[in-house]
């Protein structure tokens, strides 16, 4: 896998004599590898619950709304990572986390997604806000990491707001190789996992 650091000399050059770079930093037709993120496992598991839990699909913005890396080499310049790919589109793969990592850990009778015909007591709906690396300085690498999400916990019973709450979480990547950076992603999403199971648990009553 090729490192992103020629493509954001690439871009950084390309916006200094006014060319865009987003064709040749997102080329559909490069063979790409997909990448997933880990669940918050068993280790933390919590007495079964007696509630039901339904988990909405995140909304997100446009740039967030896909299967692609979203790197920003400058503000509000959205790229892609050219030689990798999630799994699935980022809203998907954060509702995924989500619904496993509350089935890993208990304190719910039943964990499920819009769709699946459940009949829930609450609703976790989330906003997907950030979801991408940018450069740390003005040297691509190192990079941060950046995920953020807005949940917000409605009450079935009276479509009361239970609780709101957002949640945010850095991680470095010392450098810009694709498996580096996957690595960053998950450590920062894996503090999100956590507080946030724990904050919906203590929610309901």
């Amino acid at each position: 896998m090729q490192p992103i650091r020629p493509v954001l000399f690439a871009l950084v050059l390309s916006l200094m004599s006014g060319c865009g770079a987003l064709n040749a930093i997102s080329d559909a037709s490069t063979p790409m590898e997909a990448y997933t993120l880990s669940p918050v496992g068993a280790g933390t598991t919590a007495a079964p619950g007696t509630r039901h839990l339904v988990v909405e699909l995140p909304s997100s913005a446009g740039a967030l709304a896909s299967d692609r890396i979203l790197i920003k080499p400058v503000p509000f310049q959205a790229q892609y990572l050219p030689d990798g790919n999630w799994s699935e589109p980022a809203p998907a793969l954060v509702q995924s986390l989500l619904v496993t990592s509350f089935q890993n850990t208990g304190g719910f009778r039943l964990v499920g997604r819009t769709g699946a015909g459940l009949m829930p007591d609450y609703t976790l709906m989330t906003e997907l806000q950030e979801f991408h690396a940018e450069p740390t300085g003005t040297s691509p690498a190192p990079l941060t990491i950046r995920i953020s999400v807005m949940m917000t916990l409605i009450r079935e019973s009276d479509q009361h707001i239970a609780a709101s709450r957002r949640f945010t979480a850095t991680a470095v990547a010392p450098s810009d190789d694709t498996n580096t950076l996957v690595r960053g992603f998950d450590s920062a999403m894996q503090t999100i996992l956590h507080e946030a199971v724990t904050w919906t648990r203590a929610q309901v009553r």
